[in-house]
């Protein structure tokens, strides 16, 4: 979540927009946006140019010899009255070469075709892109607060379950979906493509650049997908990929459960954290998926999209509220039944109720499951997370060293601290030790009072299918021995004799 000095930088800006005279939030958000994806193309072509140098290669420019002007190092030194008709101009301005990236029949290229710049006043334009100079966005962290902040002030941000997942949950279910070149990932309520662009961050580090460039084709067209509905979000979602070396996500504009989306057996992975509180229109909906959970809840019927849209195969890492787990309705049922009984459930991580704090404090969960078409659920791994590295009320502090909350995903964070450090680490951190115990979940012999525990199929059926933890942890209730009561009044006449004694002792001063 977004605090302290990044928040204050952020709201100078978007009162700058305001004192402008754009009040209109999705306004502010689409050509915050768009600076910032001007800003990270410029810090994007100097680091291939540097790596190029260094390395003496050849590459793709992103800007030709008569674009150097729209490279914000060099728009930053140009005078403000010129530097307005530059972003004005739309023949030959930044905004036309922003429409003209990626390949002409690519998505990308599409959904670029709606941006327009909006900002009439030269000065508002100088101020605000002096203070997002300020703003330090070389984490890619940074970018994803703003983006949360951003849209947190969207007008009904929220209203249908949609909030954006926090970055370090995002990293928990990639790493432990471990995504290679050969999946085709997709996320049906793709947002900013966060989890996308988590994907393509663990693919670039564990695969070196000869096995990535065999690759480029599938990466660049095929590998990356989702469906996206919001205009200014499939905006965002394909600059996000595109800054992040996707040259043609499939992002479609589509609503996912609808019944414009056909998509079957198509994708090898998903990742996804789909809206909670949503309904659709009945008659919208797509008949396949009420054949799986006959309802009109979003939260549902995207776990059977996934279903239907999966390979044989295929995995997901899914956030659902807990309502999923152990909702008593014949629709809940029937798609917890689904999951468990056709398919293979493989886990289910139970998520502290604050993770999506200030914006919501719904209590949630991650089910990990493949889909086979015949079961296969023999042991489900249940994990208590009761700790996610910050603390659990609306500020949303980060309760250990930033090094070692952003460590986690690549290796054990806490492999050089000792055993005590390591305990007191856990107590607010979990997330390593979930990484560390879901390989091997099956072999996890913890009894049920522990953090993490199996569940055999058989138990979950006898349950009606019920996924909620609290129905399969035991626990142990310490015994509290108290003294007789006598022993009590004696201790109390005990202390009246003492105070007693005092207090005469202080009348005797005072005489």
């Amino acid at each position: 979540m977004i605090t302290g000095e990044l928040k204050s930088q952020i709201d100078q800006i978007w009162n700058t927009f305001w004192t402008g005279g754009i009040s209109n939030t999705i306004t502010i958000v689409e050509q915050l946006t768009y600076l910032i994806f001007i800003k990270d193309l410029d810090e994007t072509e100097t680091r291939n140019e540097r790596m190029a140098k260094r390395l003496k290669n050849d590459y793709k420019p992103i800007f030709g010899p008569d674009q150097q002007d729209f490279r914000w190092k060099n728009l930053k030194e140009i005078d403000v009255n010129e530097r307005h008709a530059i972003f004005s101009n739309t023949v030959d301005g930044i905004f036309p070469f922003i429409r003209s990236l990626g390949s002409k029949k690519s998505l990308f290229s599409t959904y670029m075709k709606g941006a327009t710049f909006g900002i009439s006043k030269p000065a508002v334009l100088d101020q605000v892109m002096e203070k997002l100079e300020r703003v330090d966005m070389t984490n890619q962290d940074t970018k994803g607060d703003i983006y949360e902040y951003l849209l947190s002030n969207l007008e009904g941000g929220g209203t249908a379950g949609q909030f954006r997942t926090p970055r370090h949950i995002i990293k928990l279910m990639t790493e432990m979906m471990q995504p290679t070149l050969e999946d085709t990932i997709c996320d049906p309520s793709v947002g900013t493509a966060g989890f996308l662009v988590a994907a393509k961050e663990y693919i670039d580090k564990h695969y070196d650049v000869t096995e990535l460039d065999k690759h480029r084709d599938h990466i660049n067209n095929h590998m990356f997908n989702g469906t996206e509905f919001d205009a200014t979000m499939l905006r965002i979602a394909s600059m996000n990929l595109f800054l992040h070396g996707v040259e043609a996500p499939n992002i479609v504009d589509v609503d996912a459960v609808s019944k414009d989306n056909t998509v079957s057996d198509a994708y090898t992975l998903v990742l996804a954290n789909p809206p909670f509180k949503g309904t659709i229109d009945k008659e919208s909906i797509a008949p396949g998926l009420r054949n799986v959970t006959d309802t009109t809840k979003t939260e549902l019927l995207f776990l059977a999209l996934m279903l239907r849209q999966l390979k044989t195969g295929g995995r997901a890492a899914v956030i659902v509220p807990d309502g999923v787990l152990f909702g008593a309705g014949k629709a809940f049922k029937s798609i917890r039944s689904e999951i468990v009984k056709n398919h293979k459930l493989e886990a289910v991580i139970s998520l502290p109720s604050g993770v999506f704090k200030p914006y919501s404090g719904v209590s949630t969960a991650i089910i990990v499951f493949t889909k086979t078409g015949d079961g296969g659920t023999d042991n489900v791994w249940f994990y208590d997370m009761l700790a996610d590295g910050k603390s659990l009320d609306d500020k949303r502090n980060l309760l250990v060293e930033p090094e070692v909350f952003e460590g986690f995903s690549f290796g054990d964070a806490f492999a050089k601290e000792a055993t005590a450090a390591q305990e007191d680490l856990h107590s607010k951190f979990n997330l390593p030790d979930i990484l560390a115990r879901y390989p091997k979940r099956n072999q996890d012999k913890r009894a049920r009072t522990e953090q993490s525990f199996l569940v055999p199929f058989a138990e979950i059926e006898a349950n009606d299918w019920d996924l909620s933890i609290n129905r399969y942890k035991e626990i142990v209730y310490e015994e509290v021995a108290y003294d007789e009561p006598s022993e009590i009044l004696k201790r109390i006449s005990e202390l009246d004799t003492g105070r007693e004694l005092i207090t005469n002792k202080l009348k005797g001063i005072l005489k």
